[in-house]
């Protein structure tokens, strides 16, 4: 799963805010408390002249301490174009630190990867995005739900708190050999994009749902392909327990190769066996010909 957030260019680019608008905005000093800006709009460009953001907005209020905005519209341009929407956002002037709430919605234009939640925090010092609301991550491999997020926008590091579940395809989703795996567990889950790595923990079941294969665990860790995407190698530690109809198998950990489709189990009992013919093309094949 891959989305990239901006919150650290959002930052700079609102703090601007104070000092730049187009002169087609309108402000409101009347309250005496502040400046109010309508209908805003501002772009960033390079040094070489190129278009590198532009934020819209309906209307910022602006004090000493802080920076309200409505309807928060911002694009950023680049290697990934991302878009950022949310009906409020605040700034706080002091720290740079970022609040955005209601609707908040993060688009990765070029893969089409997409977050979204109710609200979402940026610490500035931190470099870290979070909330503790439900988050939901929507690409073309899957989606990826959960209760409470924590990110390093430029690390592209992120952790899921509790309530994980993934739900992904293993091949294209038009392709006949696709099939679809749901991974859930009581959390947290962590990914690394730049690994293409995620790790489940605490009470792990994956089902293939064509099949009804199931396996526990209490700790998953899948690898994926850079370019195919495909699960390329995935292992299961703790209490690992594989079950295909009536037939239960159990072990205290489990490697499968995505390559050869062989599945390895080890410790009481270890079980190693050819999974080529069977059925289905996820990770989860039959326990035995």
């Amino acid at each position: 799963m891959k989305i990239k957030i901006f919150l650290t260019v959002f930052v700079f680019v609102f703090c601007a805010v104070i000092g730049r608008a187009d002169e087609s905005t309108d402000s409101d000093t009347s309250s005496g408390t502040g400046q109010q800006l309508q209908g805003f709009n501002l772009n960033g460009y390079s040094n070489t002249g190129e278009k590198t953001w532009d934020i819209n907005g309906t209307k910022a209020d602006i004090t000493d301490t802080n920076i309200q905005i409505t309807n928060v519209d911002a694009n950023f341009y680049g290697k990934e174009q991302a878009n950022l929407t949310a009906d409020h956002g605040t700034i706080d002037k002091t720290n740079g630190n970022v609040n955005l709430k209601d609707n908040v919605v993060i688009t990765s234009v070029d893969r089409g990867t997409q977050m979204t939640t109710d609200t979402l925090d940026y610490n500035r010092n931190k470099d870290l995005v979070s909330t503790q609301d439900p988050v939901k991550i929507t690409d073309s491999q899957g989606i990826v739900t959960g209760q409470g997020m924590s990110a390093h926008p430029n690390l592209k590091k992120a952790k899921i708190n509790k309530h994980v579940k993934a739900v992904v395809n293993t091949q294209d989703k038009d392709d006949p050999d696709n099939q679809v795996i749901t991974v859930t567990s009581d959390g947290p889950m962590q990914m690394d994009q730049a690994n293409m790595y995620a790790v489940f923990i605490d009470h792990v079941i994956a089902v293939e749902a064509s099949t009804g294969r199931e396996l526990h665990s209490d700790k998953m860790e899948i690898w994926f392909d850079q370019a195919t995407k495909k699960i390329k190698k995935a292992i299961c530690t703790g209490h690992v327990k594989a079950i295909q109809g009536p037939n239960v198998s159990y072990a205290d950990k489990m490697i499968y190769e995505g390559a050869t489709q062989m599945l390895t189990m080890i410790g009481r009992p270890k079980i190693v066996f050819d999974t080529g013919s069977a059925k289905g093309n996820g990770m989860f094949q039959p326990l035995g010909k």
